[in-house]
């Protein structure tokens, strides 16, 4: 039985590499010819090969969507062949493991301690990535096209980054010409880490400010200040809890709440962009008055995360309907 495991391994492992290989070949080729050094080469695109495999500037981060049949030898042999058909060395392949059919969002849960963080390029800008130490990176590839989108909308605007990680959302509004930006996470590290992305774009933190709070929290003190906003992205993890105050937020009954609370410090006529990658998500807008809201999923999704099974995420812009008065 073990010989049999071994060899379906192994015509699995070869049968991944080759794919892949062809697929570099081709994504390489032209991202190289946009400066990006982050994309996507496999998604579960073969039933029976449960992984997920990224790029990052020379390093392979290769995942597996878990299941209870899943053998320990299987990542790593996946891992071995990729890093031979790619000519990546072992210590530049990075290995994750998620449990399928849970909800993405844990992008803060720390997984190894090696410290590790590269710079990553995405067309003019640069990113500090850590391939290792975390379920995600610091930057998700997926959110390329929207984080463009951004900068193309930002020039003379108030911005306001909302679940903000490490700030690549803020670095393409200040590129883009943002009168301000104001980046909003809870996680300290994550905050931090924004600051190290702005110090390597040569963004000033005196108009891009950094704030560790609940989002939710944030949003009630900018209301009651006064504060507005011309343009903001809200991209929040699917569940969280703030360990202080056992706070938690779940994406499926609260994000009415959290739309309506970010639209609140929108002037009139300013959008927000919504995102999840909540796999069962359904949005509830009824209670959004005064708001045209449109989905564009399908206009955020690169090619090389585009996949046979439901989008990766999904978009929404909410325009903030102005005043006939």
């Amino acid at each position: 039985m073990e010989d049999i495991s071994r060899t379906k391994t192994g015509i699995q492992a070869e049968m991944l590499a080759n794919r892949v290989k062809k697929r570099f070949k081709h994504l390489s080729r032209r991202f190289e010819k946009e400066n990006i050094e982050v994309f996507r080469l496999y998604d579960w695109d073969i039933p029976e090969i449960r992984a997920v495999v990224d790029w990052y500037a020379g390093h392979l981060v290769i995942g597996e969507y878990m299941r209870k049949q899943s053998v320990p030898e299987w990542l790593p042999a996946m891992a071995e062949a990729l890093g031979n058909a790619l000519n990546v060395p072992m210590e530049k392949v990075h290995l994750k493991q998620r449990i399928a059919g849970k909800p993405e969002g844990k992008r803060y849960d720390r997984i190894d301690h090696k410290d590790l963080k590269i710079v990553v390029s995405e067309g003019d800008l640069k990113f500090l990535v850590n391939p290792s130490d975390y379920v995600d990176t610091g930057l998700f590839g997926d959110h390329r096209i929207t984080r463009k989108i951004i900068k193309g909308m930002a020039k003379d605007k108030d911005f306001l980054n909302l679940y903000g990680y490490t700030g690549s959302f803020s670095c393409y509004a200040a590129a883009g010409g943002a009168r301000k930006t104001v980046s909003v996470d809870r996680s300290e590290t994550a905050t931090q880490w924004a600051g190290e992305n702005f110090e390597l774009n040569g963004i000033p933190k005196e108009s891009n400010r950094l704030i560790h709070a609940d989002a939710l929290d944030y949003l009630k003190k900018t209301k009651k200040a006064g504060e507005a906003f011309d343009l903001a992205v809200v991209d929040p993890p699917s569940y969280s809890t703030t360990k202080n105050t056992n706070q938690s937020f779940d994406i499926l009954g609260d994000h009415p709440k959290l739309l309506a609370a970010t639209l609140e410090v929108i002037r009139p006529g300013g959008k927000v962009f919504f995102s999840t990658n909540h796999q069962g998500f359904e949005l509830d807008a009824s209670g959004l008055k005064g708001v045209e809201v449109k989905e564009i999923t399908e206009e955020t999704i690169p090619e090389d995360f585009v996949r046979n099974r439901p989008p990766i995420h999904r978009c929404w812009r909410m325009e903030k309907v102005m005043s006939d008065e």
